[in-house]
């Protein structure tokens, strides 16, 4: 608990990637990712039930190997590449309450293909969403300024270049351009109130914790090349 509010970790790992077949059960230095998931989750304290949503046997075996439960399978019509987080996190949210019998106040929803993770992330995530009064809170990335979005072009049907925003035409240097920042799948926490009643995951106040570093985010065989390469150069984030 945090606050007195319970918090349900989820963590979503289904067996139909594309790019990666079977990506969530690749392994990083004999680990897989969604154990890598499992075993952060079970170091943060504030963290009352820790599960996984999944549709294949072999990931659910996996997760619970490492402590995570595995109470359902989750239903086809959500096991697809198009299906959006919210709804994952509504079923599961839904799935463990009428399990269990309790209410679970906080959702937060840690992906196994961000596999940068520390404890120290998600316990930052929920402080700041609990006491910061947010509906939601993401860690983010700040992106390099090469692909920032006054960097990009378009390609038109005729072969001709045009700015993606045309405000980029008065950029001469990086120094004009204000950071931005995207989702690293580090850690989502969520509010009940923002999944049931505002039915996304990004509420009407979202905060942001900002995770300094390069990390790796799974989507390709380099992308766990690159996390390799990460893990030998900075530490593995299990031994954090």
């Amino acid at each position: 608990m945090i606050s007195g509010k319970r918090v349900l970790a989820v963590v979503p790992a289904r067996g139909g990637s594309k790019g990666v077949p079977l990506k969530n059960l690749r392994e990083l230095r004999g680990v897989s990712l969604v154990a890598r998931a499992g075993m952060t989750a079970r170091r943060v304290a504030s963290i009352d039930r820790a599960i996984v949503s999944t549709d294949h046997e072999a990931i659910a075996a996996e997760a619970e190997a490492v402590g995570l439960s595995a109470p359902f399978r989750r239903p086809p019509e959500l096991s697809g590449d198009r299906i959006a987080d919210w709804d994952v996190l509504h079923h599961a949210l839904g799935a463990v309450e009428a399990l269990d019998g309790v209410v679970y106040d906080i959702v937060v929803m840690l992906q196994p293909t961000s596999p940068g993770r520390k404890p120290a992330h998600v316990e930052e995530t929920l402080q700041l969403l609990v006491h910061g009064g947010f509906d939601a809170v993401w860690t983010v990335s700040e992106t390099d300024s090469k692909a920032h979005p006054f960097k990009q072009l378009t390609v038109n049907a005729d072969a001709s270049l045009s700015y993606y925003d045309e405000r980029a035409a008065g950029i001469i240097a990086r120094q004009q351009l204000n950071p931005v920042f995207h989702r690293n799948g580090i850690a989502y926490a969520i509010t009940r109130e923002c999944i049931l009643n505002q039915g996304t995951i990004k509420g009407l106040k979202t905060g942001a914790v900002v995770v300094d570093g390069p990390l790796a985010n799974i989507d390709t065989e380099i992308d766990l090349e690159w996390a390799e390469f990460l893990m030998d150069r900075y530490g593995d984030p299990l031994d954090a």
